[in-house]
Formats: C-alpha cells, structure tokens, sequence
C-alpha cells in the first residue's frame, strides 16, 4: 500500500476516536479544533514519512495528535479557569506520560465516542446536520465522500457541518452523558440517527457501493459502542436496531447487480448472503425480545429475520410476515409500510 492508502485507512479507522477524545480536552464547543488537530497530524504524517512507512503507522499518528494537544493546553494555560476536566488533568502534577496514557486508554476511548454521539445529536442541531456530524466526526467521512452518501453539494454539507458546529459553542455544549433521568430518551434520538444513515447507505448505487457498505458497517460499528457501554441499562431498542442492520447488511451484496440495478429478494443469489452477519443478528434480536420492549425495529428486525431464515423465496412464511406488519402499522403507519404490507398480503392471498 502507499503512504496515502495507508493514511486514508487509518483516518477511517482512527480518526473518530482521536477527535472524540480531543473534543473532550478542548470542549464541545471547540469541536472544530478537534479536527484540526487531527487533520494536522495526517499533514504532518505526509510530509514525513515519504515512502518509509513507520512500523506502527496508527501509534505514530496517535503519539503527534496527543503531542499537539498537549501543547495547545499549555500555550492555553492562562485560561485556567476555563479549562474542562480533562484540559486540567494534563496540566496537573501528574506526569505527562501517565495522564496522555489515561485518556488515550482503549476504554476512554470507548467512552469518549459514546460521549461524542450524544453530541452529535444534541436537539438543537438540526436533523439533517447530526447524521452529517456524526460521519464526519466519528466515521472518518471526508466531506466529498459525505456528500455522495446524500446525494447533494459539497457546499451544502459543509453548511451543515458549520452550522453544527456554531450550534454547540451557542448552546455551550459540554462533553458529558446525558443525566441519568434522560439518558434512554436521548439514546433512542441516538438510535434514529444511525438508522436514518442506515437507509442512506443501504441505498442502491453502484458508483458508490463500497463507500455504501463501509457506512452499514459503521453503524454496527456505532450501536455497538453503546451495547458494551455501562452508563446505558436499556439496551432493547439498540439490540433491536443491530438486529436489523444486520440482517439487511448480510444481504448488501446480493441485492446488487453489476449494472448498479436493484435485484429484489426473490431473484437474489442466496448464497451471496452473509451468513456470519445473519447469525450474529439472530443473537441480537434474541437479547432484544428477551428484555420484552416493541419497538419498529424490533418488528422490522424480525421481519428481516423471517426473510433470512427462508432457504428459498417460495419458503417464504408470508403469513408470519403479513401478521408483523400489521403490528409495525400500529407503530408507524407510513406510506412504505403500507406498501411492504400490501405486498405481504398479496402474497399471503396467492399462496
């Protein structure tokens, strides 16, 4: 790989967790700082490693991030007064070393992005905006890759991104966890967020397919942070969600042609699917319905499932289906589940 295969890797894969804890150090408010600093570390990377990759290319960039943000808090040490928890720790008498080791530890980290996601869909940015934020912020999504996910101008996502952003220094937005009392409100706006970036990236699109995929992942991705987080104790709405995702990402590739055309389920090769991703999302729907909370995606999950467990089309359990759909109709009476409804029925009337 070149150097800048190697680096567009890593800042997929790194570049969340680097500006979630630096988002914690500067503040909420000085999220574009955050990315800054990011973004000047994989400069710096690029200007020096020429075609000599280091042994650990992902510690390297890791170490200079951390470096930056250290000197940034000690230029910035007259503001003592304004300065978060964190600011404060690295400038404390603990050693540097020790405390840099803390907030950069895997589970800070962990942390720091279940942190981030709440911010991202703090109630006064705008619907449209938070999923943008969150792909910037968390997934590593340049903004010309951000806006082939949407399918609009760079203009306009750089516009959200900026108004987000001035949102949070408005409502001086600070790095914590919603309060205990308000935590399971505030995840579920989480949850629909992801799924909301979901369905845009499930969408069909052959020009831009693998960048599709790589966003259902990143939602697996998403919940699953907050499935191993402690501070959530309701985790039937995110089990139900990762279910789904699950089950319709394990059938991405088949429901592809190479033309870029949507193939539906009956014509699509069975084989393809991923069995793996169906059995981990059988697990999930399990936990879910044991913790005995309907939600939509708890019934679309099951859905999905029933659709998984068919070995062929004409296998179909089309009445379990029909009967599912008429309890997400109580939920969410929307035109598309009308229409999938209708499809069920008829289906169930010609068998």
């Amino acid at each position: 790989m070149t150097t800048e295969q190697v680096l567009h890797k890593i800042y997929r894969e790194e570049s969340g967790k680097v500006i979630s804890v630096l988002t914690k150090i500067f503040g909420a408010t000085n999220l574009n700082l955050a990315e800054d600093v990011m973004q000047e570390a994989y400069i710096e990377a690029l200007e020096n490693w020429g075609n000599k990759i280091p042994e650990n290319p992902t510690a390297w960039i890791y170490s200079v991030a951390r470096n930056k943000a250290l000197n940034f808090v000690n230029r910035n040490k007259y503001k003592e007064e304004d300065q978060n928890d964190a600011a404060h720790f690295l400038t404390s008498d603990c050693t540097t070393d020790v405390a840099l080791d803390k907030l950069f530890s895997e589970e800070e980290i962990k942390n720091d992005q279940l942190t981030m996601m709440f911010i991202c869909c703090t109630p006064k940015i705008s619907p449209k905006a938070q999923p943008t934020l969150i792909l910037k912020t968390l997934c590593g999504f340049g903004v010309p890759e951000i806006s082939k996910v949407f399918l609009i101008s760079i203009d306009t996502i750089n516009k959200r991104l900026m108004n987000a952003r001035k949102t949070l220094r408005n409502v001086n937005a600070l790095f914590i966890l919603p309060k205990e009392n308000e935590i399971n409100q505030r995840v579920s706006d989480v949850l629909n967020t992801i799924y909301l970036l979901f369905n845009e990236g499930y969408k069909a699109s052959q020009k831009d397919s693998i960048i599709r995929y790589e966003l259902c992942l990143e939602c697996i991705r998403l919940i699953q942070i907050i499935l191993d987080s402690n501070q959530i104790k309701n985790k039937s709405e995110a089990n139900a969600l990762m279910a789904l995702i699950k089950l319709k990402t394990a059938r991405f590739i088949s429901r592809l042609s190479e033309d870029g055309k949507i193939i539906t389920i009956k014509n699509q090769d069975r084989s393809k699917w991923d069995k793996s991703l169906i059995g981990s999302g059988i697990q999930n729907l399990n936990k879910a319905m044991c913790e005995n909370q309907v939600s939509k995606y708890l019934i679309m999950a099951a859905i999905s499932a029933n659709h998984c467990a068919s070995k062929t089309y004409a296998e179909t359990q089309w009445d379990e289906i029909l009967s599912l759909y008429d309890k997400l109709v109580q939920i969410e009476d929307s035109p598309i589940v009308q229409l999938n409804r209708l499809a069920a029925k008829s289906m169930v009337e010609k068998n």
